[in-house]
């Protein structure tokens, strides 16, 4: 593993939660960061604190036109860039029979199709400089799902997968691909971004509450110890396709991955039967 500082980075969602405190600890150990936001107002003060080694863009990642002008332009402000970092995203809380259509795309819209469009615009860039590094903030909850957040957690299952492909295709470029997997973190993640929250049926109400009171208990990572962790993994010569970020999530996913594996092969006879 070798220490490398200097990097270019663009990011989506720097305005808030572990994006905001990514990009901030890229400016602080020296590297440049292109930061983005769909509101240009919130990540003013990145660029009166670090000056020149921030340029600060307007990105909507739903519109797809306005995806590819804001990479080429941070990769022409810049002359390359080493680092794409995914990190646009919000949740969606309601029951699975409660879901509407529209909120459904909508959130695919943002969580899947938005990333893609700006994995799409910066590869013909990666690809001729040769080298680069894609990342996508993922969850825990992109292997786990979980009552209320079925919505969410499948767009971060679309998300793991779409990401564990493109790694497959794009190395032949020497561009290396990252799914970073955050636990829960004390972040103010979706406070202000989620369209919806369903009300839905009655017969949830009870079920609902009493899994957003436990939700509230959940022992919240610190956000501003990522940021190390962070940067082992993109300094890293042969970083990991999956990275997990907590303390809480091996343990959950050995257990659910057990359970699986403990239910195919107890129905692995039928399996076979129907080959």
């Amino acid at each position: 593993m070798t220490q490398q500082t200097n990097k270019i980075w663009f990011i989506t969602g720097a305005s808030r939660g572990l994006g905001r405190i990514w990009t901030e600890a890229a400016l602080e150990r020296g590297d440049q960061v292109a930061a983005t936001a769909r509101e240009l107002s919130s990540i003013a003060a990145l660029k009166e604190q670090y000056g020149d080694r921030v340029l600060t863009l307007e990105l909507d990642v739903t519109n797809p036109a306005q995806v590819k002008e804001v990479v080429n332009k941070a990769h022409e402000h810049f002359g390359r860039l080493d680092i794409v970092l995914n990190n646009a995203g919000y949740p969606l809380i309601g029951t699975i029979e409660d879901g509407s259509a529209g909120d459904i795309r909508a959130l695919y819209e943002t969580n899947v199709i938005g990333p893609v469009s700006v994995i799409q615009a910066a590869l013909p860039l990666l690809r001729g400089q040769g080298y680069g590094h894609i990342l996508g903030t993922s969850s825990n909850l992109g292997h786990l799902a979980m009552p209320i957040l079925g919505y969410y957690c499948s767009s971060k299952w679309a998300f793991e997968a779409i990401h564990e492909s493109l790694a497959l295709e794009v190395a032949q470029f020497g561009i290396k691909v990252t799914i970073i997997e955050p636990g829960a973190y004390a972040t103010e993640f979706g406070s202000d971004q989620i369209p919806k929250v369903f009300e839905g049926n009655p017969v949830y109400h009870d079920f609902k509450a009493k899994f957003m009171e436990g939700l509230k208990g959940m022992e919240r990572g610190n956000p501003a110890a990522t940021s190390q962790a962070l940067f082992k993994v993109v300094d890293s010569e042969n970083p990991p396709l999956r990275f997990n970020l907590g303390s809480h999530n091996l343990t959950g996913l050995k257990a659910a991955y057990t359970e699986r594996i403990a239910t195919w092969e107890a129905w692995d006879e039928v399996s076979r039967s129907a080959q």
